[in-house]
């Protein structure tokens, strides 16, 4: 007849915590944050400014994104420290030092 198995003394732990965790022993951390920039990107650009982006990733605390045409990327560009500091807020503890953005299609 099998033991039966031991029983933990240690509380749960929600998914959301021990995955970055995970993600950072595997050397997958910066994909994992690019990826929580992607979730965070509309909601930090707003309805307006969103449709006419694109955010392509982040790589050195760095955000990338494109952005229509030269009248949009002016736009952005007057409105990078809200766009900033939204992103930051939404990101939490991950590092985000500027938005950089260039010319290119948005559309899939």
């Amino acid at each position: 007849m099998a033991k039966p198995a031991k029983r933990r003394n240690s509380k749960p732990v929600a998914v959301s915590e021990l995955l970055p965790k995970v993600l950072v022993e595997m050397g997958l951390d910066e994909t994992s944050e690019a990826v929580q920039l992607l979730r965070a990107w509309d909601g930090a650009l707003g309805p307006e400014l969103a449709p006419h982006t694109r955010c392509e990733g982040l790589r050195r605390g760095v955000a990338n994104a494109l952005v229509r045409d030269s009248a949009w990327m002016q736009r952005v560009q007057m409105e990078k420290p809200r766009i900033l500091a939204a992103l930051a807020e939404r990101l939490g503890p991950i590092e985000l030092r500027d938005l950089r953005l260039r010319l290119g299609s948005v559309d899939d």
